[in-house]
């Protein structure tokens, strides 16, 4: 009832607030794809190839996979042969001649199952690969949607000069929060958030303080991100926070969390200060003489 009434329909947001939701559930879908890949299919047909798998926004893997999905596919043929049709699938690499006859050699000592090319099992494990290669295409569809629709947005461009804020990382925020010049104060939004403080009581006995987790979690997930991103860029104030808060004990686990949590609260407050000022945000910057 303190709360200030937002209407997503009648402010503009719900286009934001639609797209920010398929882009959740996109991802999902795709993160569960590529889970089934590694834990799954590779593990039977072609264990030896996850070690060239770096992350799941390597396509070329995908590409390859779908040409040559088994080591039979690959030792089939010769191996100048073999480096001649993969030669335009895997994309660029520092020594592609050098890569493509190392994984010749794999696939010739490779413990796959010793599985058909034309069987219903490698039919299936294609199948897969070709759903994760559309729903990696409709996520990459979806994040040009949502940079067209906020590219003229003012808050967006305020969102985008915080360090580890990127285009979706924005689109969350200004989905989930709506218009943040709405909170009064800082605090009002970080309740919104559910960063504030609370603790159970039960008669005379108090627990301890801890996060109430009783607000969006959506964004709280997304100052996470953008905070363990800020701490792994270049020199910033939120990287500066962290390594102040584990200083005298860079290897306590639980401490780590702690900084991350307290950066990502810092995030979110800066976050409403620029939006409400209307103003950039400014890191380490040298003021000029006579200026």
């Amino acid at each position: 009832m303190g709360q200030p009434f937002y209407d997503p329909l009648i402010e503009g947001s719900m286009d934001a607030q639609e797209i920010c939701n398929t882009y959740q559930q996109i991802s999902l879908a795709r993160s569960r794809c590529w889970h089934s890949l590694l834990n799954h299919y590779l593990t039977l047909y072609f264990p030896e190839i996850e070690r060239f798998c770096h992350n799941s926004r390597a396509e070329w893997f995908c590409r390859f996979l779908l040409k040559f999905p088994t080591p039979n596919a690959i030792t089939r043929y010769r191996s100048a042969t073999f480096v001649k049709r993969a030669w335009e699938v895997v994309g660029r690499k520092v020594n592609k001649q050098e890569f493509l006859e190392n994984l010749y050699a794999l696939a010739k000592s490779s413990i796959a199952i010793p599985v058909d090319l034309d069987s219903d099992a490698v039919e299936t494990f294609k199948l897969q690969v070709q759903r994760y290669l559309a729903l990696t295409k409709q996520r990459e569809q979806l994040e040009k949607r949502a940079e067209m629709l906020l590219s003229d947005q003012p808050d967006y461009s305020l969102l985008r000069s915080l360090p580890g804020v990127g285009p979706v990382i924005a689109l969350i925020i200004l989905a989930e929060s709506g218009d943040l010049r709405r909170f009064g104060h800082y605090r009002q939004y970080l309740n919104f958030c559910g960063f504030n403080l609370c603790s159970q009581q039960s008669g005379n006995l108090t627990g301890r303080y801890c996060l109430s987790k009783r607000g969006n979690a959506r964004l709280r997930y997304a100052y996470w991100l953008a905070a363990n991103s800020a701490i792994r860029g270049k020199e910033n104030s939120f990287r500066d926070k962290y390594s102040r808060t584990i200083r005298h004990d860079p290897d306590n686990a639980d401490l780590k969390r702690k900084a991350r949590t307290a950066v990502a609260i810092k995030m979110a407050r800066v976050t409403h200060a620029i939006v409400k000022k209307g103003q950039c945000y400014q890191g380490y910057y040298e003021v000029r003489c006579g200026t």
